[in-house]
């Protein structure tokens, strides 16, 4: 059976019929708290994500693999830092995906990706992702020509690599790799003032490079890629929630209650002491007060 952590409810899931991104607002709803509740918030599901993190690694049949995508500027590095600070780094690891390899292009496109994801019992997360394959390679036709392909039909090799994709996260849903998805959906007005921010504030100028522009400049080929991406494959099995990023503390929060909400729908439990177990530690128990009323020293 397949897993459907979709939260059907929630206002950000992208409903498998899609969604037009120009339409959907990039601040959050009215009614929502102020910035200092939303930090406290952002606190309390910190702490629920920790230990729903102790009850994964323990049961040890699912993986969770988060997948973060989105302009420049959104907030991606800051989210997962803030989201994922109170998990154990032993169950927890992050992956940025830069230019591919050499190595890399001597593969299919999703072989780099699916060499990352995450073991059973551990929460992964993709800083960008196989998704760059149908968005910055789309953008830039260049980079795909740079792949070697056999056979390059440029009407259908975007058809063709979101049925891989679908049926890639299908795969990983059957095999209990739970895979959400978030776009974190920033304006062009307020990626301009956070760009200038790090040009203004000398601890935040190594953010800060020229050819971040030349992406600015393709903003709309870029929501064209990342709307035709998204409403294909967005899925009950690898749901996507476009989460408005205006604003850095509600995105946190909505990505951190995400998060927590996708865990509680799965059947964790710490594993079931067997007999033998009990009897062990009865006998581990006996040893160790023996040891303390003899004061024995090891």
């Amino acid at each position: 059976m397949l897993l459907q952590p979709a939260l059907l409810d929630h206002p950000f899931l992208v409903p498998p019929s899609g969604v037009r991104l120009r339409e959907l607002s990039t601040r959050p709803p009215e009614g929502t708290p102020d910035d200092d509740t939303l930090k406290d918030e952002l606190a309390a599901q910190v702490d629920a994500l920790a230990d729903l993190q102790r009850v994964l690694f323990a049961d040890s049949r699912y993986a969770v693999l988060a997948v973060f995508q989105a302009m420049d500027a959104a907030g991606k590095d800051s989210t997962i830092r803030k989201v994922f600070s109170g998990v154990n780094p032993a169950g927890f690891r992050v992956h940025s995906f830069r230019a591919p390899s050499e190595l890399e292009r001597s593969h299919d496109f999703l072989w780099r990706c699916a060499s990352r994801v995450p073991e059973r019992g551990r929460i992964g997360i993709f800083n960008r992702s196989h998704y760059e394959e149908v968005l910055a390679v789309r953008v830039h036709p260049e980079y795909l020509r740079g792949q070697r392909l056999p056979h390059l039909d440029p009407d259908t090799i975007w058809a063709e690599r979101f049925d891989s994709i679908r049926d890639w996260e299908k795969h990983l849903a059957r095999n209990g790799t739970v895979v959400v998805k978030f776009f974190l959906n920033v304006s062009l007005e307020e990626q301009k003032r956070r760009f200038l921010r790090r040009i203004e504030r000398p601890d935040k100028n190594w953010k800060f490079r020229l050819d971040d522009l030349r992406d600015r400049a393709r903003w709309d080929a870029f929501q064209h890629a990342y709307e035709e991406a998204i409403c294909a494959t967005s899925t009950h099995e690898a749901p996507w929630y476009a989460i408005p990023a205006d604003n850095k503390p509600f995105m946190r929060r909505e990505v951190a209650r995400i998060m927590v909400d996708t865990l509680k729908q799965l059947d964790l439990a710490f594993p079931t002491v067997t007999r033998e177990q009990r009897e062990e530690l009865a006998l581990g128990r006996e040893q160790l007060l023996d040891e303390r009323h003899s004061g024995a020293r090891s």
